[in-house]
């Protein structure tokens, strides 16, 4: 059956507090003479496109000048996987694999059960439980057992899939308590520091009632503040006022910078509690930050409000390097940052970054003709009807359903691809066993196909829309296709072991767990999709 499109993922606002932040400075005679860094700090900015960083570049002054100037940055790096949402994002980033591999290919596959119930907070529970395979926690851990281990995120999948399947301590934002929790799968409690963190209720005496203006003078913004495309927005000029009510609050801030900042300062916290990087091992610390995606879906990629949330979270970020610096010291630090995914610009306004001039909203009914010219194979073979799935961009079948119908499975992914082409809007649709035979050096569209599902599987047909068409969710803008401007996001090291400067070589995701690995001088438990990165390191 045609089901409903996955529900894109929110993100958030911010400002940060200097003083909630800073740490004393570790004398240089009490570091350790020890080469290895002392933590390793993953940052996720979800939905984070690689030309944002060159829009504002002269306007970044803190942590994004301090990655981009004196890292080893890929500006066209990419998430080479066909469904570029948060949850197979997130899931390749430190797994250094493919969604074909992780099991995880798109947020509707997630995370979310209902055996992980959350733990003193209200709301859907989560687990790693559909994630296969090992990441880069579990191979840090397996070289050096007493290795610390930290994973933060507004969302659940997005503190999840980075870390994998091991029991560490993760944790995600509850809109129900307007703090931080975690699942059953890890822990039947929350540590003390997360409950002294929690009782702090920063969400309502900190934010409720904020208001959210302009960073810099209105004339840094070249972009209207008014425009069609943000009609969907409901509230398309500045300011925008967090309520006062608290059980809004807690529930609207995920739109606000504030949502970036409170997830900084409990991944802090969580550093001191937990005494990450104070060695002699490694440690790591994994932080997603959401508001970016949110802002995007909300006010779209060419809109003021995503303009100023980049130049707030620069702010942000420059003060969470500059206090682990202080209490860890600069040089035992190193800092990877990338994102899940990218994201297409509005269709119901021009953009300035993309020529889509042509894009239009399709709608899931549209497909409901090429669904029916598959309905008498299906009558024929006996599989019940319902075994079958339409989401948008995958047809696919429940095979425990249609055991020994392989051959019928195929007539019904052509009969539903040549129909589905007809679609306005489309640009292709894939019968996926038949993309095994295509060129994937050349067809990067079948090549990200591949790599989030195998011919055989449970997806039969993929389709893929005109370039900055997008499916009509209800969002001003969104991301999803194996399209460049969905996949493509920054990749930057950071640290003393990184020679600085921007490449334009490509590289993906999944490049990044192994040139981690590599730095550590330890090796994957599994055979994984990525490569280390040659040439980043200083000699």
């Amino acid at each position: 059956m045609i089901r409903s499109l996955r529900s894109p993922s929110a993100v958030v606002l911010l400002t940060i507090t200097v003083g909630c932040l800073v740490a004393p400075r570790v004398p240089a005679q009490e570091r350790s003479a020890d080469p290895r860094p002392a933590l390793i700090v993953v940052l996720t900015v979800d939905q984070l496109r690689p030309d944002y960083l060159e829009r504002w570049d002269d306007q970044f002054r803190g942590g994004l000048r301090r990655l981009i100037d004196e890292g080893a940055f890929f500006v066209r790096a990419a998430q080479d996987h066909g469904v570029t949402e948060t949850a197979p994002g997130h899931a390749s980033i430190l797994s250094g694999r493919f969604p074909y591999s992780t099991g995880i290919a798109s947020n509707s596959a997630g995370v979310n059960t209902t055996t992980s119930p959350l733990v003193d907070a209200e709301g859907n529970g989560a687990a790693p439980f559909r994630f296969q395979g090992t990441t880069l926690a579990d191979w840090m851990a397996a070289a050096e057992p007493q290795t610390r281990i930290l994973s933060v995120s507004r969302k659940d999948r997005g503190a999840i899939l980075p870390i994998g399947r091991g029991s560490y301590p993760v944790f995600w934002y509850a809109q129900s308590t307007g703090g931080f929790t975690t699942s059953t799968w890890y822990a039947d409690s929350l540590p003390a520091w997360v409950r002294t963190f929690n009782a702090e209720q920063r969400v309502t005496r900190r934010y409720a009632g904020r208001l959210w203006d302009l960073l810099e003078g209105i004339g840094s913004y070249p972009e209207l503040d008014d425009t069609p495309a943000e009609a969907r927005s409901q509230e398309p000029r500045f300011p925008h006022r967090l309520p006062t009510d608290p059980m809004l609050a807690r529930n609207l801030i995920i739109g606000f910078p504030y949502m970036d900042e409170l997830t900084l300062d409990f991944a802090w916290a969580g550093v001191r509690a937990l005494g990450l990087g104070t060695g002699p091992q490694t440690d790591l610390l994994a932080v997603s930050l959401s508001t970016t995606d949110a802002v995007g879906h909300r006010w779209g990629p060419d809109s003021r409000e995503l303009h100023d949330h980049l130049l707030r979270l620069d702010r942000m970020l420059g003060v969470f390097l500059d206090s682990l610096s202080a209490l860890r010291g600069r040089d035992r630090i190193v800092v990877a940052l990338t994102a899940d995914h990218g994201v297409a610009p509005s269709p119901d306004g021009r953009s300035s970054w993309g020529d889509n001039r042509r894009a239009a909203r399709v709608s899931l009914d549209d497909f409901s003709r090429a669904f029916q010219a598959a309905i008498p194979y299906i009558a024929s073979s006996g599989i019940p009807t319902d075994a079958f799935d339409f989401d948008g961009f995958t047809l696919s079948v429940d095979r425990a359903r249609a055991p020994g119908k392989d051959r019928v499975l195929q007539e019904i992914a052509t009969a539903f691809a040549n129909e589905a082409r007809r679609v306005p809007g489309v640009l292709r649709a894939d019968v996926l066993d038949r993309l095994a035979r295509a060129d994937t050096v050349k067809d990067a569209i079948a090549r990200r196909w591949l790599h989030s599902f195998r011919p055989g599987g449970d997806v039969l047909a993929v389709v893929t829309l005109q370039p900055y068409h997008i499916f009509d969710g209800g969002n001003t803008a969104t991301h999803g296709s194996p399209h460049d401007y969905d996949a493509q996001v920054p990749l930057i090291f950071w640290g003393a072991p990184f020679q600085a400067g921007r490449r334009t070589e490509p590289a993906r995701v999944v490049d990044l767990a192994p040139t981690l690995a590599a730095l550590l001088g330890i090796s994957p438990l599994e055979r994984v999709d990525g490569h280390p990165l040659t040439g980043v390191r200083r000699p």
